[in-house]
Protein backbone atom coordinates (compact mmCIF):
# COMPACT_ATOMS: atom_id res chain seq x y z
CA UNK A 1 0.00 0.00 0.00
CA UNK A 2 1.78 3.28 -1.33
CA UNK A 3 0.29 6.76 -0.77
CA UNK A 4 -0.11 8.77 -4.24
CA UNK A 5 -0.87 11.49 -2.94
CA UNK A 6 -3.57 13.67 -0.48
CA UNK A 7 -6.79 14.96 -2.53
CA UNK A 8 -7.13 18.55 -0.68
CA UNK A 9 -5.81 21.59 -2.18
CA UNK A 10 -3.37 23.60 0.01
CA UNK A 11 -5.38 26.39 2.32
CA UNK A 12 -2.46 29.04 2.61
CA UNK A 13 0.70 28.49 -0.16
CA UNK A 14 0.02 26.65 -3.43
CA UNK A 15 3.99 25.59 -3.62
CA UNK A 16 5.04 23.62 -0.31
CA UNK A 17 8.57 25.41 -1.14
CA UNK A 18 10.26 23.67 2.10
CA UNK A 19 8.86 20.02 1.06
CA UNK A 20 10.15 20.52 -2.24
CA UNK A 21 14.12 22.12 -1.34
CA UNK A 22 14.15 19.18 1.14
CA UNK A 23 13.72 16.38 -2.12
CA UNK A 24 16.17 17.97 -3.79
CA UNK A 25 18.57 18.30 -1.11
CA UNK A 26 18.27 14.58 -0.39
CA UNK A 27 18.38 13.61 -4.00
CA UNK A 28 21.58 15.64 -4.69
CA UNK A 29 23.78 13.84 -1.65
CA UNK A 30 22.37 10.49 -3.19
CA UNK A 31 23.97 11.60 -6.49
CA UNK A 32 26.86 12.49 -4.64
CA UNK A 33 27.01 9.49 -2.79
CA UNK A 34 26.75 7.27 -6.08
CA UNK A 35 29.97 8.89 -7.19
CA UNK A 36 31.94 7.77 -4.08
CA UNK A 37 33.58 4.56 -4.26
CA UNK A 38 32.33 1.63 -1.89
CA UNK A 39 34.92 1.63 0.91
CA UNK A 40 34.67 5.66 1.01
CA UNK A 41 30.54 5.32 1.17
CA UNK A 42 30.41 3.06 3.89
CA UNK A 43 32.62 5.15 5.80
CA UNK A 44 30.53 8.16 5.16
CA UNK A 45 27.89 6.46 6.62
CA UNK A 46 29.44 5.06 9.59
CA UNK A 47 30.78 8.37 10.51
CA UNK A 48 27.71 10.89 9.57
CA UNK A 49 25.44 7.71 9.94
CA UNK A 50 23.30 7.70 13.82
CA UNK A 51 24.91 4.57 16.16
CA UNK A 52 24.08 4.52 19.22
CA UNK A 53 26.32 2.43 20.34
CA UNK A 54 29.10 5.64 19.19
CA UNK A 55 26.80 8.50 20.21
CA UNK A 56 27.31 6.38 23.64
CA UNK A 57 30.52 6.10 23.74
CA UNK A 58 31.71 9.86 22.00
CA UNK A 59 32.82 8.34 18.95
CA UNK A 60 32.39 9.37 15.42
CA UNK A 61 30.01 12.40 14.16
CA UNK A 62 28.10 12.10 17.84
CA UNK A 63 25.38 13.95 18.27
CA UNK A 64 26.10 16.04 14.60
CA UNK A 65 25.46 12.48 13.29
CA UNK A 66 21.62 13.15 14.09
CA UNK A 67 21.61 15.76 11.60
CA UNK A 68 23.71 14.46 8.82
CA UNK A 69 21.80 10.90 9.06
CA UNK A 70 18.20 12.29 8.32
CA UNK A 71 20.42 13.12 4.35
CA UNK A 72 21.78 9.76 3.84
CA UNK A 73 20.20 7.24 1.94
CA UNK A 74 21.13 3.54 1.10
CA UNK A 75 20.29 4.00 -2.79
CA UNK A 76 17.37 4.83 -4.84
CA UNK A 77 14.69 3.17 -3.63
CA UNK A 78 15.31 4.00 -0.39
CA UNK A 79 15.85 7.48 -1.18
CA UNK A 80 12.17 7.18 -3.66
CA UNK A 81 9.90 5.74 -0.77
CA UNK A 82 11.28 8.31 2.40
CA UNK A 83 10.65 11.34 -0.50
CA UNK A 84 7.17 9.93 -1.51
CA UNK A 85 5.62 9.90 1.90
CA UNK A 86 6.96 13.02 2.28
CA UNK A 87 5.80 14.66 -0.84
CA UNK A 88 2.47 13.67 -0.18
CA UNK A 89 2.28 14.24 3.94
CA UNK A 90 4.36 17.10 3.66
CA UNK A 91 2.59 19.64 1.11
CA UNK A 92 -0.58 20.01 4.00
CA UNK A 93 1.43 20.02 6.84
CA UNK A 94 3.93 22.86 5.19
CA UNK A 95 1.09 24.48 4.18
CA UNK A 96 -0.46 24.38 7.95
CA UNK A 97 2.75 25.78 9.67
CA UNK A 98 4.57 28.11 6.86
CA UNK A 99 7.98 26.92 5.34
CA UNK A 100 10.66 27.49 7.81
CA UNK A 101 8.40 26.30 10.99
CA UNK A 102 8.03 22.98 8.88
CA UNK A 103 12.12 22.81 8.36
CA UNK A 104 12.44 22.84 12.11
CA UNK A 105 9.59 20.58 13.23
CA UNK A 106 11.02 18.42 10.31
CA UNK A 107 14.42 18.29 12.00
CA UNK A 108 13.18 17.90 15.48
CA UNK A 109 11.09 14.79 14.12
CA UNK A 110 14.46 13.52 13.25
CA UNK A 111 16.40 14.60 16.64
CA UNK A 112 13.32 12.42 17.98
CA UNK A 113 13.64 9.63 16.18
CA UNK A 114 17.36 9.25 16.55
CA UNK A 115 16.73 10.05 20.64
CA UNK A 116 14.42 7.39 20.67
CA UNK A 117 16.82 4.58 18.85
CA UNK A 118 19.89 5.62 21.08
CA UNK A 119 17.79 4.95 24.08
CA UNK A 120 16.00 1.87 23.13
CA UNK A 121 18.92 0.13 21.47
CA UNK A 122 21.98 1.87 23.22
CA UNK A 123 24.74 -0.65 21.92
CA UNK A 124 23.59 -0.92 18.79
CA UNK A 125 25.77 -0.87 15.94
CA UNK A 126 24.80 -0.40 12.03
CA UNK A 127 24.49 3.38 11.40
CA UNK A 128 21.04 4.63 10.98
CA UNK A 129 20.60 6.43 7.66
CA UNK A 130 17.39 7.89 5.88
CA UNK A 131 14.68 10.49 6.55
CA UNK A 132 12.32 8.02 7.32
CA UNK A 133 11.83 9.00 11.22
CA UNK A 134 11.59 12.77 10.13
CA UNK A 135 8.94 11.49 7.72
CA UNK A 136 7.17 9.67 10.27
CA UNK A 137 6.79 12.85 12.50
CA UNK A 138 5.54 14.54 9.60
CA UNK A 139 2.72 11.70 8.95
CA UNK A 140 2.24 11.79 12.78
CA UNK A 141 1.44 15.41 12.09
CA UNK A 142 -0.77 14.99 9.35
CA UNK A 143 -3.10 12.99 11.18
CA UNK A 144 -3.49 15.39 13.93
CA UNK A 145 -3.77 18.28 11.93
CA UNK A 146 -5.98 16.14 9.26
CA UNK A 147 -7.43 13.18 10.34
CA UNK A 148 -10.16 13.09 7.77
CA UNK A 149 -7.74 13.84 5.02
CA UNK A 150 -8.12 11.74 2.15
CA UNK A 151 -4.97 9.79 0.59
CA UNK A 152 -5.22 8.36 -2.99
CA UNK A 153 -3.27 5.17 -2.54
CA UNK A 154 -1.30 2.13 -4.90
CA UNK A 155 -3.26 -1.60 -4.24
CA UNK A 156 -2.77 -4.67 -5.96
CA UNK A 157 -5.57 -6.78 -6.22
CA UNK A 158 -4.62 -10.57 -7.81
CA UNK A 159 -2.03 -7.77 -9.93
CA UNK A 160 -4.61 -5.32 -10.80
CA UNK A 161 -3.69 -1.77 -9.79
CA UNK A 162 -6.21 0.04 -8.15
CA UNK A 163 -6.28 3.60 -6.82
CA UNK A 164 -8.43 3.65 -3.67
CA UNK A 165 -9.01 6.40 -1.16
CA UNK A 166 -7.97 6.05 2.37
CA UNK A 167 -9.07 8.05 5.39
CA UNK A 168 -5.50 9.10 6.57
CA UNK A 169 -6.77 7.94 9.95
CA UNK A 170 -6.74 4.45 8.47
CA UNK A 171 -3.26 4.91 6.53
CA UNK A 172 -0.89 6.52 9.11
CA UNK A 173 -2.23 3.97 11.45
CA UNK A 174 -1.45 0.77 9.77
CA UNK A 175 1.92 1.95 9.80
CA UNK A 176 2.51 3.00 13.08
CA UNK A 177 0.99 -0.19 13.71
CA UNK A 178 3.22 -2.49 11.63
CA UNK A 179 6.37 -0.52 13.34
CA UNK A 180 5.59 -2.31 16.85
CA UNK A 181 6.37 -5.93 16.69
CA UNK A 182 9.96 -5.58 15.21
CA UNK A 183 10.19 -2.97 17.29
CA UNK A 184 9.55 -5.22 20.24
CA UNK A 185 11.87 -8.04 19.11
CA UNK A 186 14.59 -5.50 18.73
CA UNK A 187 14.26 -4.36 22.20
CA UNK A 188 13.84 -7.61 23.98
CA UNK A 189 15.90 -10.32 21.45
CA UNK A 190 18.39 -7.92 20.73
CA UNK A 191 17.87 -8.45 16.84
CA UNK A 192 19.28 -5.72 14.60
CA UNK A 193 17.56 -4.63 11.04
CA UNK A 194 18.55 -3.14 8.46
CA UNK A 195 14.89 -0.85 8.88
CA UNK A 196 14.90 1.76 12.02
CA UNK A 197 11.49 0.85 13.80
CA UNK A 198 12.57 2.51 16.90
CA UNK A 199 13.07 5.64 14.55
CA UNK A 200 10.02 5.66 12.93
CA UNK A 201 8.36 5.21 16.29
CA UNK A 202 10.22 7.90 18.05
CA UNK A 203 9.62 10.46 14.92
CA UNK A 204 5.84 9.66 14.74
CA UNK A 205 5.43 10.68 18.88
CA UNK A 206 7.23 14.35 17.93
CA UNK A 207 3.74 14.83 16.58
CA UNK A 208 2.68 16.08 18.97
CA UNK A 209 4.18 19.19 18.92
CA UNK A 210 3.72 20.36 15.89
CA UNK A 211 1.02 22.63 17.40
CA UNK A 212 4.05 24.83 18.55
CA UNK A 213 4.85 25.06 14.89
CA UNK A 214 1.55 26.30 13.15
CA UNK A 215 0.99 29.47 11.73
CA UNK A 216 -1.18 31.37 13.69
CA UNK A 217 -4.50 31.42 11.47
CA UNK A 218 -4.10 27.79 11.41
CA UNK A 219 -3.48 27.48 14.83
CA UNK A 220 -6.66 29.35 16.04
CA UNK A 221 -8.95 27.20 13.41
CA UNK A 222 -7.25 23.82 14.77
CA UNK A 223 -7.83 25.47 18.50
CA UNK A 224 -11.09 26.35 17.27
CA UNK A 225 -11.83 22.45 15.76
CA UNK A 226 -12.25 24.75 12.54
CA UNK A 227 -11.18 22.49 9.95
CA UNK A 228 -7.10 23.50 9.54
Amino acid sequence: MLPLNDTQPNRYNSVPLMTICLIAVNTFILIWEYSLPAPRLQRLFDLFGSTPSLIWNRQGAGMLSTLTSMFLHGGFFHLAGNMLFLWVFGRRVEDACGSMRFLLFYLLAGASADLMTALALPQATLPGIGASGAIFGVMGAYLLLFPGGRIRTLWFISFIPTWPQIRAFWFVLYYLIVQIPPAYNSYMNGVEYDVGYWAHLGGFFACIFIPLFMRPEAFARYMSNVPV
